[in-house]
C-alpha cells in the first residue's frame, strides 16, 4: 500500500517492549495470546493472567488512556458510521472476505464486513513473531508502547497505513511484523483470540505448518482463530506474499483463496496496482470470485466491470486520483458519479480520507 506524501507523519523512534520468538502462542509464565493482545491494546487482561500486574505500571496506564481516547474518536467519526453503511448496503454477505493489499488492517475489514467466518488479508509486510511479554518488560514499557502507537498512527488518522513508515516500523523495531498490530485491532474490535499459529501455503494451495522463510513457492503467514460477541469461531489469515503476476507464478496463494469458495472483496489505498497489466491475475480473480466488491478508485478500474455482470453503485465524490498518481484518472468513473447523483459518505476512506472527498464503488454481481 504505497501512500501519499501529504499523509506522511513523522515516525517516532520505536523502542523495545521485550518480545521474543516462541514456539507456540503461550507466553512466558502461561500468558495467553488473548491476554497479550488485550495488554498491547490497552485493555485489561484476565485477572489471573501472569501479566495482569503490568497494568499497574504508569506507562501502561498512560498507553491505555491514550488508546481509549483514540478509539473513542475513531469509532465516532469512522467505524460506527462504516458499520451503519455496511448494514444498509451490504445485503448479500458472503462468508469469506478477500482484502488484498491490506497489510495488517483488520480494523476496516471488520467494520465493513462484520461477522464473516473467514478473513484473508495479504501484503508485503512481514508476519513477524509472536508477541511475548516477560516480567522484565516493566522496565521498558514506556518507549515500547509509544512505538506501538506510532506504528498504527496513520491508520487511525487517515484510514490507511503509510507504507514506507510502516515498513521501517515493522522491520527495525523489536515489534517485528504485523502480528502485534493484528493483536491490537482484534482486541479493540471486541474479539477474543483463541489460537495463533504460523502457516504457509504449499504448491497445491493447502495451508500447512510454516515452512522455512523465503522458501520457493511458499506464501508465509499467520492464522488466528478468534470469536466475537456471539462466540462463534472465526478465522483470520494474514499472508506476506507478492500478488503481482510475477509473484503469483511462484506461489499458490490464489489457489488457496479459490478453495475458500465465494467471497466478498475489499480494496482501498491499493496504489492503483490493478490498473496495471502486471496485476491482471489478482484483478481477474477478484472479478470472478467476488459476489460483492467494495473499493475506492485505487482498486479495479471501472472498465473491467462488464455491464451485464455487475450492478454498480457509487458513493461519495470522485475527485480523481491524488497527485502521486496523476495518470490514474478515470473519465468513465467521473461520468458514472455525475449521472448517478450518489449518496454522500459521512466517513472518510482511502487516499482522499476527508469525508467530503472520499469515494466508494459498491459492485454487486448480477444473478445469472
Amino acid at each position: 500500500m504505497t501512500t501519499p506524501r501529504q499523509a506522511r507523519i513523522p515516525a517516532l523512534a520505536l523502542a523495545v517492549l521485550v518480545i521474543m520468538a516462541a514456539p507456540s502462542a503461550s507466553a512466558v509464565e502461561g500468558a495467553k495470546p488473548d491476554d497479550v493482545a488485550r495488554f498491547l491494546a490497552g485493555l485489561q487482561p484476565a485477572a489471573g493472567s501472569p501479566i495482569a500486574h503490568l497494568t499497574r505500571e504508569p506507562a501502561w496506564q498512560q498507553h491505555a488512556k491514550a488508546l481509549d481516547t483514540i478509539w473513542a474518536g475513531l469509532d465516532e467519526r469512522q467505524l460506527s458510521r462504516i458499520r451503519a453503511w455496511s448494514a444498509a448496503n451490504l445485503t448479500q454477505p458472503q462468508p469469506v472476505v478477500f482484502y488484498m493489499f491490506s497489510g495488517p488492517d483488520f480494523l476496516y475489514a471488520d467494520a465493513f464486513f462484520p461477522n464473516r467466518s473467514t478473513y484473508v488479508l495479504s501484503g508485503l509486510e512481514p508476519v513477524g513473531k509472536l508477541p511475548v511479554l516477560t516480567p522484565a518488560s516493566r522496565h521498558i514499557l514506556s518507549p515500547g508502547l509509544a512505538g506501538l502507537r506510532a506504528s498504527m498512527g496513520s491508520l487511525v488518522s487517515y484510514s490507511f497505513f503509510i507504507t514506507k513508515v510502516m515498513k521501517t516500523d515493522l522491520t527495525t523495531s523489536t515489534f517485528k511484523g504485523t502480528l502485534p498490530l493484528l493483536y491490537i485491532f482484534l482486541a479493540r474490535s471486541g474479539k477474543k483470540i483463541h489460537e495463533v499459529s504460523f502457516v504457509s501455503i504449499d504448491k497445491d494451495g493447502a495451508v500447512v505448518p510454516a515452512g522455512p522463510e523465503g522458501a520457493q513457492g511458499f506464501a508465509h503467514g499467520a492464522k488466528i482463530v478468534f470469536s466475537g460477541s456471539e462466540g462463534r469461531l472465526q478465522t483470520l489469515y494474514y499472508f506476506q506474499t507478492d500478488i503481482s503476476d510475477y509473484g503469483l507464478r511462484r506461489s499458490a496463494f490464489l489457489k488457496f483463496c479459490e478453495a475458500l469458495g465465494n467471497a466478498d472483496g475489499f480494496i482501498k489505498s491499493a496504489s492503483y496496482l490493478m490498473h496495471s497489466d502486471s496485476f491482471s491475475r489478482v484483478r481477474e480473480f477478484l472479478l470472478t470470485r467476488s459476489g460483492t466488491l467494495v473499493q475506492d478508485d485505487s482498486g479495479i478500474p471501472l472498465r473491467y466491470f462488464k455491464s451485464d455482470e455487475w450492478q454498480l453503485r457509487p458513493f461519495g465524490r470522485y475527485l480523481g486520483p491524488i497527485s502521486e498518481f496523476p495518470d490514474r484518472y478515470q473519465v468513465n468513473l467521473t461520468s458514472l458519479f455525475h449521472r448517478s447523483n450518489p449518496p454522500r459518505l459521512d466517513f472518510g476512506v482511502g487516499y482522499r480520507w476527508r469525508p467530503n472527498e472520499s469515494n466508494l464503488l459498491l459492485a454487486v454481481k448480477k444473478p445469472k
